[in-house]
C-alpha cells in the first residue's frame, strides 16, 4: 500500500506540474497582450437581457451601471422578471417608466435562468446579446472593451473580468481572492483557445450565433457552461477582454456559498455529460477542455479519499501505538520513532506549494494592475485562502456528484 500511495502522489504532482508549466509558458509568452482588445470596425447594436427573480435591492443598480456605459449603441435593455414575489416587478415597471430604453417582459418562473433568457431572445433586437445577472454591476467601459472581438465572424461570445463586490466579511474577501484567480487563468485559457464557460454576471453573444445553438439549455444548472460548450461544438470561438470588468454580489453566507457551489458543479457535471461524445474531437472541447474537466473531477474525488484514508490510517496507527505502550508500560514515543529526513515526495510538495503561491500572487497583481481597485488583500488572507479555502472545493465536488447521481438537485 505505501508504494501504491507513492506512485498516486507521484501523478498528482505530475499533472499538477504539467498545468504549472502550461500556463507558466502561456503567461510569458502572452503577458504583453493581457489588456489588448481590438477596436470595433462597426457599430455593433447591443441588447441586454436582465433576467430578475427576487432581486429588488439590486435591480436598480444593476440597470443604472449599463445606462451608464460609455458604448453609445446600446439599443434597449430588457428585465425578464421571472415570476418574482417581491417588488423585483414593481420597480422594473418604475424603470420602464423613466427610460425609453428599458423594457419589461414577465413569465412564470420554470425554475432555471435559462428559461427566462430563451424567452426574451427573440424580442432583442441587437446584433450582440449582452447577459447580465440582476445583481451584477458592468464597468463603464466594460461594453467597449469587450465588442471588438466581434470583428472575427467566428466569434460567437466574449466574456469579462468578474469581481466580488461584496467584501465586507471573511468570505467575501476568500471569495475575491478566488473570483481574480480565476479571471486570470480564464485569459490564459483564451490564449489557448479553451475559455469554457462565458460567466452569467456577465457575457456578450453574437445574436445569431445564439440562435443557431437554440438558445440556452433550461434544463442546466449552469446555463452559461452549455451555451460555452455548445458555441465550441458548432465551431464558434470565445474570447476574454481582461481590460474589461463587472462586479457581483457574491454569496455573503456559508451556507448560500455551498448551495451556490454546489449547482456550479452539479451544472458542469451535466455539461461533461452531454458533450462526453466530444471527446478527442470538435477541437479544443474535445482535445482540452473536456480532459481538464475529467481529470479535475478524478483529482478532486479521489484525491480528497486518498487525503481521508492517510488522516484515518494515521489516526487509527497512533491511537492503537499509544494503548499498546500504555497497556505494556513501555515509552509513548522514542527519539527514532521521529523522522526528520526528508523525502522527494515533500520537496515536491513544498514546490508545487511555492509555485501555487507564485501564480496566486501573479493572479492578483495583474488583475488589480488596471482595474482601478483600491482594495488590496493582505498576506494571511492569501494564505489562508491557498492553505484552507480551496481543500473545500473537493469536498463540495464530492457532495455534488452525489446529488447529480441522484437527482437530489434544483436551482436554488
Amino acid at each position: 500500500m505505501p508504494e501504491t500511495l507513492t506512485i498516486i502522489y507521484l501523478v498528482y504532482m505530475f499533472i499538477a506540474l504539467y498545468f504549472m508549466v502550461l500556463f507558466s509558458l502561456t503567461f510569458f509568452q502572452n503577458r504583453k497582450d493581457f489588456f489588448f482588445y481590438p477596436e470595433p470596425i462597426k457599430n455593433y447594436s447591443v441588447s441586454f437581457l436582465i433576467p430578475a427573480f427576487n432581486r429588488e435591492q439590486y435591480l436598480e443598480a444593476t440597470v443604472n451601471n449599463i445606462l451608464n456605459s460609455d458604448y453609445k449603441n446600446i439599443v434597449e435593455i430588457i428585465i425578464i422578471d421571472d415570476g418574482s414575489t417581491d417588488n423585483t416587478l414593481k420597480i422594473a415597471r418604475e424603470l420602464e417608466r423613466k427610460h425609453d430604453k428599458i423594457r419589461v417582459l414577465t413569465k412564470k418562473n420554470e425554475g432555471t435562468k435559462g428559461g427566462a433568457l430563451n424567452y426574451a431572445i427573440p424580442y432583442a433586437k441587437g446584433e450582440l446579446v449582452g447577459v447580465v445577472d440582476a445583481d451584477s454591476y458592468p464597468a463603464e467601459n466594460a461594453v467597449s472593451t469587450m465588442v471588438g472581438f466581434f470583428n472575427e465572424e467566428k466569434v460567437g461570445a466574449v466574456t469579462t473580468v468578474i469581481l466580488v463586490k461584496n467584501r465586507n466579511n471573511f468570505l467575501g474577501q476568500m471569495q475575491a481572492i478566488e473570483y481574480k484567480v480565476i479571471a486570470f487563468t480564464r485569459k490564459l485559457l483564451g490564449f489557448l483557445d479553451s475559455i469554457y464557460v462565458t460567466p452569467g454576471p456577465m457575457a456578450l453573444y453574437r445574436k445569431t450565433a445564439l440562435q443557431k445553438i437554440g438558445g440556452f439549455d433550461k434544463k442546466n444548472m449552469t446555463e452559461d457552461i452549455e451555451a460555452t460548450w455548445h458555441l465550441l461544438h458548432d465551431g464558434y470561438d470565445i474570447k476574454m477582454s481582461f481590460a474589461s470588468r463587472n462586479t457581483t454580489s457574491a454569496p455573503e453566507t456559508l451556507r448560500k456559498w455551498y448551495r451556490q457551489r454546489i449547482r456550479w458543479n452539479i451544472g458542469g457535471y451535466q455539461t461533461m455529460v452531454k458533450y462526453r461524445k466530444d471527446f478527442f474531437k470538435k477541437g479544443m472541447l474535445g482535445l482540452f477542455i473536456l480532459p481538464f474537466f475529467s481529470i479535475s473531477l478524478l483529482l478532486g474525488v479521489f484525491g480528497l479519499g486518498v487525503f481521508f484514508y492517510r488522516i484515518f490510517t494515521r489516526f487509527l496507527t497512533s491511537y492503537l501505538s499509544t494503548k499498546y505502550s500504555i497497556e505494556a508500560q513501555t515509552a509513548i514515543l522514542r527519539l527514532d520513532n521521529i523522522n526528520l529526513n526528508p523525502s522527494v515526495l515533500n520537496f515536491l510538495g513544498i514546490v508545487l506549494f511555492i509555485l501555487g503561491m507564485i501564480f496566486v500572487y501573479l493572479a492578483l497583481r495583474y488583475v488589480n494592475l488596471k482595474t482601478n481597485l483600491k482594495e488590496r488583500e493582505n498576506f494571511l488572507g492569501v494564505i489562508f485562502y491557498s492553505v484552507i479555502y480551496i481543500m473545500l472545493r473537493p469536498l463540495v465536488l464530492i457532495i455534488s456528484l452525489y446529488k447529480y447521481l441522484r437527482g437530489n438537485y434544483s436551482w436554488d
